[in-house]
């Protein structure tokens, strides 16, 4: 390893990028040390070598930096994370360093921030359900261990509230008891911070939680490191100390628009709305390192967050990691208005990985049925409220009025649940039969018959009973 060498060749700034001349052996993504005339250090990295030209991300920025006077060294290494399984129950920052008042860990060893691509050939398929407490997941569209289920929500919905409930939530229900959640926010405000840190310490959810938070006045291009950084420790911890390791990343908007401020100050193409053309490639090295590896115990299952601009699902952030990810959660502005909390929209919601993760063994028998049911049921009641719009309640027949007084109380009773509400998956299965006795049991087409003996006749009768206690 050469040692390093001091410059004082900074041709210029641009932001928080830095242009150094005449330098040489400078190899991609290594890391440099900028020290200024006071005396003060900054950390950078190295974006791209031109024969004897380098071009340096300062992570603190470039202000205050005189060209003049300003030395730096380049290191010979990248970006590494200190690890060790002493980082669950703590809080860093955007760049690794502990902010919780706590002294550093001791690092069992040093990990690239960058990681590795799992190889599609030694690639487990995700088959285990991972319970969420949250009835519009787990019952209709349930989460698998190893896979990507992005939330996509919009400004001002309360995708934060939602995110927090995932991480005291969330467990694995096949008994495994060695389950870790990394959370990484880019972006946030120090009020939204506040509220993870309190909420964690307050329902004893972060002695599970390894947190990296990156707020809205640091760095952008501290952005552009935090989620590496929680999914290199979720990568040992899963794949080192065999954890179950649930990564939820909020919010990837503010760090697609670091990307695009990176890319600006680099004086790249625009691609589509100005993001970079590599953001699609960008996305997928984040994304892609979640999964189960075969020989593995542990898994890094993905819930990436992100706010569509607009409320548009085509705008380029939640259109490309739609292709990347397994699916998505939808949040609904019309049922976050009516104060339906979670506000998750099922219709257009999706997870590709359903079928894998539920059934007799993972969840119970009649799991895959009675969602599809639900679906149809809950699809014809919307369609039944809109004709009823148009023609009035008069021209419905009484299959049309059951149904869209089914949607009603689906969206009241199923979709809406408290912020600290968790319901086991059988709590979830249950409350869905209960709401299938309000349409007629001949429409119900999706559920066999020995589910339907099962599972609700049972409540019908009990209903019947209930109904001739109160004329008597």
């Amino acid at each position: 390893m050469r040692l390093p060498e001091k410059y004082r060749t900074i041709a210029n700034l641009s932001g928080p990028l830095m242009m150094v001349d005449k330098v040489s052996g400078v190899s991609y993504d290594e890391l440099a040390e900028i020290t200024l005339a006071n005396g003060e250090r900054r950390r950078g990295r190295v974006l791209e070598i031109d024969k004897d030209r380098a071009l340096v991300q300062v992570y603190e920025g470039s202000s205050g930096i005189d060209v003049d006077s300003t030395e730096i060294r380049f290191l010979g290494d990248v970006l590494r994370l200190p690890v060790s399984r002493s980082m669950l129950g703590r809080i860093f920052n955007g760049r690794g360093d502990p902010v919780d008042g706590g002294s550093a860990i001791i690092p069992e060893t040093y990990l690239d921030v960058n990681g590795n691509p799992m190889n599609p050939f030694s690639r487990d398929f995700p088959s285990e359900f991972i319970q969420t407490g949250i009835s519009t997941i787990d019952g209709m569209n349930p989460l698998v261990r190893g896979q990507k289920l992005p939330i996509f929500s919009g400004s001002g919905m309360p995708h934060n509230k939602m995110a927090a409930q995932i991480a005291r939530q969330a467990t694995v229900i096949s008994g495994h008891s060695d389950f870790a959640v990394v959370f990484a926010a880019m972006g946030i405000t120090f009020e939204e911070a506040s509220f993870f840190m309190e909420d964690f310490r307050k329902t004893g959810a972060l002695e599970r939680t390894v947190m990296y938070v990156n707020l809205a006045d640091d760095p952008a291009i501290e952005r552009i490191s935090t989620p590496r950084l929680a999914l290199t420790a979720a990568e040992y911890l899963a794949f080192e100390k065999d954890m179950h390791v649930l990564v939820i990343l909020t919010d990837l908007t503010n760090y697609c628009e670091a990307l695009r401020e990176i890319s600006a100050a680099r004086k790249e193409v625009p691609g589509r709305r100005g993001y970079p053309g590599y953001l699609y490639t960008d996305l997928a090295t984040m994304y892609e390192r979640a999964g189960r590896l075969r020989g593995k115990k542990g898994s890094i299952t993905q819930i990436p967050i992100l706010t569509m601009p607009e409320d548009d699902k085509t705008h380029p952030i939640p259109d490309l990691t739609g292709y990347i990810t397994e699916g998505q959660i939808m949040l609904a502005r019309g049922l976050h208005r009516r104060g339906i909390y979670p506000p998750v929209d099922v219709m257009p919601s999706l997870s590709r990985l359903k079928d894998k993760g539920i059934g007799k063994g993972k969840t119970r028998e009649d799991h895959a049925d009675l969602m599809n049911q639900l679906f149809a049921a809950y699809s014809r009641g919307k369609e039944a409220k809109e004709l009823a719009v148009i023609l009035g309640e008069g021209a419905l027949s009484d299959e049309d009025k059951a149904f869209a007084k089914f949607s009603d109380e689906f969206e009241d009773r199923y979709v809406r649940q408290g912020e600290y509400e968790n319901r086991t998956v059988e709590d979830t299965l249950q409350l869905g039969w209960e709401l299938l006795t309000i349409v007629p049991a001949r429409e119900l087409k999706r559920v066999r018959d020995e589910y339907i003996e099962k599972y609700l006749n049972p409540l019908i009768a009990a209903k019947e009973d209930l109904a001739q206690q109160d004329e008597q």
